[in-house]
């Protein structure tokens, strides 16, 4: 017996998994954030090093997944730049909250622009307008983390943490939605 692939179906089983990864691990974030995270204490600011830098590590496994580092250059910059800013976080850490809201916006920044650059890029795949959203999202937050930085109150890391919940929630319609969409797709085809 001979087995079709289907390339589509295949991507879109792999996206919705990966999203609800990316959902979760956000989720476990926010989490942490709101209560291990409290304050200025070291583990806010391994928080605070860890969100970037498993950024870098979910894009470098999408980009992987998905055909490859050249193949997916918005993802592979993506990855550079989360680690990159991983480190510069642990720096900015020494300088007080306020460097680490200003990396961190810079970030959001240019993650975002490349968030979107990818939605729009597999916007085939499906239920890429809500990375699209997202990203799109990201940018404008990241202009606020920077407003925000040169300002005079102090921030912490709960004026992170929804930008992360935010994420998750994106993360978790795409998945749901590419979930919801394969299943519907599969009961049509047995009909048929």
């Amino acid at each position: 017996m001979t087995t079709i692939q289907h390339p589509v179906r295949d991507t879109s089983r792999w996206l919705s998994s990966y999203y609800f990864l990316r959902a979760g691990v956000s989720v476990g974030w926010v989490a942490a954030a709101f209560t291990i995270g409290k304050g200025m204490s070291p583990a806010a600011g391994a928080l605070l090093v860890a969100y970037p830098a498993w950024d870098a590590v979910a894009n470098l496994i999408d980009a992987r997944r998905s055909g490859g580092l050249a193949a997916n250059p918005s993802q592979s910059l993506n990855a550079a730049a989360s680690t990159v800013v991983a480190i510069a976080v642990a720096v900015a850490l020494e300088r007080g909250l306020h460097a680490v809201l200003a990396v961190f916006g810079v970030w959001a920044i240019l993650s975002g622009l490349l968030q979107l650059a990818t939605g729009v890029r597999r916007w085939q795949a499906g239920a890429q307008w809500a990375m699209a959203l997202s990203g799109a999202q990201s940018a404008l937050a990241g202009t606020h983390f920077i407003v925000k930085a040169n300002g005079a109150a102090t921030p912490g890391i709960a004026d992170i943490a929804p930008y992360a919940a935010f994420g998750a929630f994106y993360f978790l319609v795409s998945a749901v939605w590419l979930t919801v969409a394969r299943l519907r797709k599969r009961a049509a085809e047995r009909t048929a």
